[in-house]
């Protein structure tokens, strides 16, 4: 039903930037929060970022601030994460998710994209 798809990742120098893409669809995000997540090998899966779908409100992992960007796009129901000045540490597969403005816990995810920042 509901399916959300990342791409953008890759391979990246040490300062360098990429842009990843959530293709979502199977329903309208109108009243949801999208979100980024990722994860590093060992690792838990950690918050980066998320946009509510209405307003646009913002919000970012200390990490990150500063660095990355949530967007979205009504139109196209994609969701975006332009990451800049990425470090090794941003190495992680990245996922897309989302989640109704009434609960706290998120209900989609994506089968995440991978990233990788050398140094």
């Amino acid at each position: 039903q509901v399916h959300m798809v990342e791409s953008g990742g890759g391979l990246v120098q040490a300062g360098g930037s990429l842009r990843l893409s959530c293709a979502a669809s199977g329903r309208t995000f109108s009243g949801y929060v999208m979100g980024w997540f990722r994860q590093a090998p060992g690792k838990e899966r950690e918050f980066v970022t998320s946009i509510t779908w209405n307003a646009g409100t913002t919000n970012y992992a200390d990490s990150v601030k500063g660095r990355f960007t949530i967007s979205r796009d009504s139109a196209k129901n994609t969701v975006y994460l332009q990451m800049n000045s990425l470090k090794p540490e941003d190495t992680a597969v990245y996922y897309c998710a989302a989640r109704a403005l009434t609960v706290t816990k998120y209900s989609y995810w994506g089968q995440g994209t991978q990233v990788t920042v050398s140094s």
